[in-house]
């Protein structure tokens, strides 16, 4: 899994670079830490975060976001290390239903 370069929003503006979506990547954590994903596929896809939270030792459950098809816009976070490090590299893996036509980037606000 690649890891998404994350983009700083600065008070001076900041123009997102968005990248085609892979069928799974990581991004990195943090209590700022938001994914933006874009979808004109014409139809509707999900965004899936695997969470590593765990609670009384069960894991907590996956989120999993819908985008619409067409016009489909979502910005997901914040993703946060509590919920979604993994142990080896503190990321947050994160797959795609579909990667036709779905653009993503990663941003630290």
């Amino acid at each position: 899994m690649a890891l998404l370069a994350q983009q700083v929003v600065a008070l001076s503006g900041l123009t997102p670079t968005y990248s085609a979506a892979a069928a799974s990547t990581t991004v990195t954590c943090g209590e700022r830490s938001f994914l933006h994903v874009k979808n004109t596929a014409g139809s509707s896809m999900t965004v899936t975060l695997t969470s590593t939270a765990r609670v009384r030792g069960q894991l907590a459950a996956d989120v999993v976001i819908t985008v619409a098809a067409t016009t489909g816009d979502k910005m997901i976070g914040p993703i946060t290390s509590d919920l979604f490090a993994s142990a080896s590299d503190g990321t947050c893996a994160v797959t795609y239903s579909s990667t036709a036509s779905v653009t993503v980037a990663s941003l630290v606000i």
